[in-house]
């Protein structure tokens, strides 16, 4: 419970120091949920209230913008965060195939993270990489001309990798 309250307490002063540099402007809401979610991988409900109180804007309004929006998360992401592009030209290519096998192979579906915190997997539209389709990221870098077998392999390194650590 400690270690809940001193997260807590590190949210609540990051949207205090938030409040010194934004405005107390309900335009403010959408910039200041970005540097939470930045900060922190998801939007934590103390920031929620926090923000809910200086902007003076309701906890459902909050809420809607944060569901409304695909960037934002209300769930921690995992320490690998993998994306896998179900656009027109990664779907056509075979990405389906691709997020069949993370689901199977993590146990989780997309906007949830593994038990032990290490995967998170999200589905996207479009990564701007249409001419290397089918397309997964993991944290961001991009896996173009992917199949079944090098997303297996990229999860083994991975997995092999934190063993090692």
């Amino acid at each position: 419970m400690q270690e809940n309250n001193c997260c807590i307490e590190k949210v609540i002063n990051f949207v205090k120091d938030l409040e010194k540099i934004y405005k107390q402007e309900k335009d403010n809401l959408i910039s200041m949920l970005e540097e939470i979610q930045e900060k922190f991988g998801y939007i934590p409900k103390e920031a929620q209230k926090e923000l809910s109180e200086y902007l003076n804007i309701p906890m459902a309004e909050i809420y809607g913008v944060i569901t409304f929006y695909s960037r934002f998360t209300l769930e921690p992401k995992g320490k690998y965060s993998i994306s896998i592009c179900l656009g027109t030209a990664c779907f056509v290519k075979g990405s389906q195939k691709i997020m069949d096998r993370l689901k199977d192979r993590l146990k989780i579906e997309p906007g949830q993270t593994t038990k032990d915190g290490l995967f998170s997997i999200d589905e996207t539209r479009c990564v701007g990489a249409c001419g290397l389709a089918p397309v997964f990221t993991v944290n961001g870098e991009v896996h173009g001309r992917a199949t079944v077998k090098m997303l297996d392999e990229v999860l083994d390194k991975i997995i092999s990798d934190e063993k090692n650590m």
